[in-house]
């Protein structure tokens, strides 16, 4: 990445962590969304103790990876509707660098506050204290592919009608391995047993995503 394009990169990041700063109602949705489900589960299958902490893992990974698709259908939507989305395509960079920007903004807006409220949400499900630890780490990586394959998402679904009902549809499908795997490590790490071949799945994950999801979403934005 030359200084320019990396410059660039740097800009439509720090627009995105402007525009989350001054309107911060959708990370706030989204981090109330996401701790509000935990405080439900208890109340839809009873305050046992050993009941919440065996649902804990699936429960946090899914209601993580809900909250994140909320912001999701206005990554781009709202810059196309005021036009700025053409300023920035017509900007000279390119189409994978502005799509891999977004999705890390995404990320650091959205998934940054729900990793920070992970221990509130695992409290509420009675997961193990020794488990909070490996259920963020497997929350940050599960939230990364999610702002991943979101963006990608985002971008195929722009300018179609009913976009924002499309889109959870076609992203949450590809997400299933991320809420298995980080579901594993959650319980492997309160079974007092070894999450890392679990995590290192997901960071395989992520790893492959961080690449091609922004490509692919790139030539979308430029087929629109």
């Amino acid at each position: 990445m030359s200084g320019g394009v990396f410059g660039g990169f740097l800009a439509v990041l720090g627009r995105e962590w402007k525009l989350a700063l001054r309107h911060p109602s959708d990370t706030l949705a989204a981090v109330l969304f996401f701790v509000l489900v935990a405080a439900l589960f208890p109340f839809g299958v009873g305050p046992a103790p050993e009941t919440l902490s065996r649902l804990a893992p699936g429960a946090l990974l899914a209601a993580a990876l809900l909250a994140a698709l909320l912001p999701l259908d206005r990554l781009f939507g709202a810059e196309a509707e005021d036009g700025s989305l053409d300023q920035l395509l017509l900007s000279g960079l390119p189409r994978g660098v502005l799509a891999a920007a977004k999705a890390l903004g995404h990320w650091l807006t959205t998934g940054v506050p729900l990793i920070a409220a992970t221990p509130i949400a695992a409290a509420m499900l009675n997961l193990p204290v020794e488990a909070w630890g490996v259920a963020m780490v497997a929350l940050a990586l599960a939230t990364a592919l999610l702002s991943l394959l979101g963006t990608l998402g985002a971008a195929l679904t722009l300018g179609a009608r009913r976009g924002g009902v499309l889109l959870p549809l076609l992203v949450l499908p590809l997400a299933i391995p991320a809420v298995i795997f980080g579901a594993a490590a959650i319980e492997a790490a309160s079974a007092g047993l070894s999450a890392a071949p679990f995590l290192l799945l997901l960071g395989a994950g992520v790893s492959l995503a961080a690449p091609l999801a922004p490509l692919a979403a790139g030539a979308a934005l430029s087929s629109d």
